[in-house]
Parts: structure tokens; C-alpha cells; sequence
């Protein structure tokens, strides 16, 4: 598709969901799901908004850690509830009798069962995202480092760039592993199909297009300010603070660059912003790794997605235009 002009851009953003999509806009945040039935039902979601509540936390780098704590958590609680209404009615929500486990769990925490399972899914992939991005490749480093003399040439500093660039793509390659074995489950990859329906049908909307599927699936399906490229960014950022920690320990430099997370973040997200409010071609350089990334998270959607993204917009569209940023 030969590439329009942008007449707009929306702070308008939107995650994907288990049959669904959740758009958020300056005032109001939307999830639309697609239920066994076949109907659309949208249903109202309660950000955290620390950000508007607090001025402090609007700064830069700052509002980059702020916003993505509120994405992680106002996202997993709109995807759990996606999940229930997409099987509302249907014959996989029926089960059999409860397990011993389950009545545990009902006994011991009872409507707080949710936030149970949120609180204790979200350590244990903190726990794992640890160890598997900050502790293996420096480890791998390490190991990799002892036959491979070069790298430990100490003149300008060398060793150092080596040690980052190592470990930065280590990363990279784990990342793109897990996001292309995720592509295997047919239920993540129509997670993926509906992410295409989000960033097309923000793009229509740019492009001061009438909403309609017809109009949304001529647009292409790669934003620059999607998460993913959010998420690639910060692995980039990540080599270039790692230059700079002259520490080659296999547990304490791992803890150091975790520590610098929020300042990997803060930078990460300027960076998207950028992207987002400019078209040129710096934007498009720092932005084009995460564009290739959008290649394996986001899938051609079919028109049905396409309803339920239309529906999840327009329902967050302000009527005074305050999510025009440019």
C-alpha cells in the first residue's frame, strides 16, 4: 500500500486482548470483546492514572516508568477480564467439580482469588525475565569470554563494549525465540491478529479515515508507537548503559543493570514518544528495529477483529480532539 500523509496523530493507544482490544484514550478506556455468541460487548476499564493525579510524575524519564507500570497492570487486569467474557456462554466455561487446590483457594482468599493469581503470575514472570535477561547472558559472557581472547582486550575500554554488545544480543535473540515460539499457539497468534486490528485501525483514524473495516484494512499494521517497538528499544538502550558499568561479575553486574531498569525505561520511552510525534529519518532509524519486530507481533486480522477494534475506538474518541498531539 503506497504510504499516506498523516494529518494527525492521537495519544490514542490500545493493547490487544484475548478476543478483544482495549483502547485507551485521554479520558476514557475502553475494552471490546467478542463474545462465543458472536456479539460485541464494551466494558469501561479503570486505569491507574497516577500521572494525572500527580505532576511530579509527569516529567521526563520519570512518566516513562509511571506509564509503564500502569500499562503492565491496567493490561493484565483487561486481559484476564477478556478472557472470562470471551468464554461467557460457551462450553469450555463449564467445569467439573472442583479440586481440592481450588477449594483451598476459595476457602483462603475467596473474591480475592483474582488478585491473588495477578500478584503471584506477575512475581514469578519478574523472577523469570531476571534470570533469563540479565543473569544468563552474562553468565553465557562469561563462559563465551574464557576461549574468545579478544574479548578480553582491555585497550579503550574493549572489553566492556564487548561484554554489552554480547549481552545485548543474547537478549535480542532470546526475545525474538520467545515471541516467534509464542506464534505456535493458535490463541496467542489471534492475540497477535487482533494487535494488527489495533494499529490499523489507529492508523484509519490518523489518517482522518471513516472508521469502517473496509477503510481500516487497506492500512498497514506496524506503528512506531506500538509496545513492541517500545520493548526493542529498551533492549538497544540497555547495551549503551551497559558500556558504561565497569563491572564484570556474574551476579552483582546483572543486579546493577536491573537496578538501572527504571532509568533503561525512562530513556526507552522518550525515545517512542519521539517516534511517535515525528516522521523523518531519525525517527524512522530508531524506530525501524521495533517495526521489524512488529513483523512476528502483529498478524493480518480478519474483519470480525477488525469490528471489535472500530467499536473499542470509537467509544475512547474524544468529541473536542484533545488526543490530537500533532
Amino acid at each position: 500500500m503506497k504510504k499516506q500523509k498523516t494529518k494527525l496523530i492521537t495519544s490514542i493507544g490500545g493493547q490487544a486482548l484475548m478476543e478483544g482490544i482495549m483502547m485507551r484514550g485521554p479520558k476514557k478506556c475502553t475494552m471490546a470483546v467478542r463474545k462465543s455468541d458472536g456479539t460485541i460487548e464494551l466494558e469501561e476499564v479503570k486505569p491507574l492514572d497516577w500521572a494525572k493525579k500527580h505532576k511530579i510524575l509527569r516529567l521526563p524519564l520519570i512518566r516513562g516508568v509511571v506509564n509503564m507500570i500502569d500499562s503492565l497492570v491496567t493490561g493484565e487486569k483487561a486481559l484476564m477480564r477478556s478472557a472470562d467474557k470471551a468464554l461467557e456462554g460457551s462450553n469450555e466455561e463449564e467445569e467439573g467439580e472442583p479440586s481440592k487446590f481450588d477449594l483451598w483457594l476459595e476457602k483462603h482468599f475467596g473474591d480475592k482469588i483474582i488478585n491473588v493469581i495477578m500478584v503471584l503470575s506477575t512475581v514469578i514472570a519478574v523472577v523469570f525475565c531476571i534470570a533469563v535477561f540479565y543473569f544468563a547472558p552474562t553468565w553465557l559472557y562469561n563462559l563465551t569470554a574464557e576461549w574468545l581472547t579478544f574479548m578480553k582486550e582491555p585497550v579503550l575500554g574493549m572489553e566492556r563494549f564487548w561484554q554489552s554488545a554480547f549481552e545485548g544480543i543474547i537478549r535480542i535473540v532470546l526475545f525474538l525465540a520467545y515471541m516467534s515460539f509464542c506464534t505456535l499457539n493458535k490463541d496467542v497468534k489471534r492475540v497477535f491478529q487482533y494487535h494488527g486490528a489495533e494499529h490499523k485501525t489507529i492508523f484509519c483514524y490518523e489518517y482522518g479515515l471513516e472508521l469502517t473495516v473496509e477503510n481500516v484494512k487497506k492500512q498497514i499494521r506496524f506503528h512506531p508507537r506500538c509496545g513492541t517497538s517500545f520493548l526493542v528499544l529498551m533492549l538497544i538502550v540497555g547495551i549503551i548503559i551497559g558500556l558504561f558499568i565497569p563491572i564484570n561479575h556474574p551476579v552483582i553486574r546483572p543486579l546493577v543493570k536491573f537496578c538501572l531498569l527504571p532509568v533503561t525505561v525512562g530513556i526507552g520511552y522518550e525515545l517512542i514518544k519521539i517516534c511517535g510525534r515525528h516522521d523523518n529519518v531519525i525517527t524512522r532509524i530508531i524506530a525501524s528495529p521495533g517495526v521489524l519486530m512488529q513483523h512476528i507481533t502483529t498478524k493480518e486480522p480478519d474483519e470480525k477483529m477488525i469490528e471489535v477494534a472500530i467499536q473499542a475506538m470509537k467509544d475512547v474518541i474524544p468529541e473536542n480532539g484533545e488526543d490530537r498531539i500533532g
